[in-house]
């Protein structure tokens, strides 16, 4: 019986600490962009490529493509585009090459939240780039606390209503 649990043992140590799980030390919640198209349809207009230029200054007068880092960057499908980033800027410009050979510029936008969605209108020679409000904007984490705060308050509302009902029966 020792034997056996000697060998459990070390087959156990051996998967814990060689295991094909490696952890990575960038592992925590990115933020997003997610772009939503208006006026594309399966097989007519399709996104080819697209670059999102980040800037510091509200005219975008020192706008940079966002960097492609690891998972940062600015990920394209034929319908939608998705960001990433360790940290997006405030302001921003989205730029798509389109299946018709006209590269579209957006207007500038600010970054709407930690995970922000945007609708954006294709018209004929540029992009209108609007922010959708969306319950992703609130990290899971951030919603656990909001629903822990209101849990405290609740429970304080109950704790102060059963103080001053105790003592209002003993004044009786």
């Amino acid at each position: 019986m020792n034997k056996f649990k000697a060998v459990f043992l070390s087959l156990i140590f051996v998967l814990l600490f060689l295991s094909d799980n490696i952890a990575l030390a960038d592992t925590g919640p990115k933020p997003t962009m997610d772009f939503e198209f208006k006026g594309l349809q399966e097989g007519e207009l399709q996104i080819i490529s697209g670059i999102l230029y980040e800037c510091e200054m509200s005219d975008c007068s020192d706008a940079a493509p966002l960097e492609e880092l690891g998972p940062q960057g600015l990920y394209c499908d034929t319908m939608s585009c998705r960001a990433t980033a360790y940290g997006f800027a405030p302001y921003h410009i989205l730029e798509v090459e389109f299946s018709d050979e006209v590269t579209r510029q957006s207007n500038i936008f600010e970054t709407a939240g930690f995970q922000s969605s945007y609708t954006v209108t294709i018209q004929p020679n540029d992009l209108l780039v609007e922010a959708q409000f969306s319950l992703k904007a609130f990290s899971s984490v951030n919603l656990f606390l909001i629903a822990c705060v209101c849990a405290l308050i609740i429970g304080v509302g109950i704790v102060v209503l059963v103080v001053f009902l105790v003592r209002r029966s003993r004044t009786k």
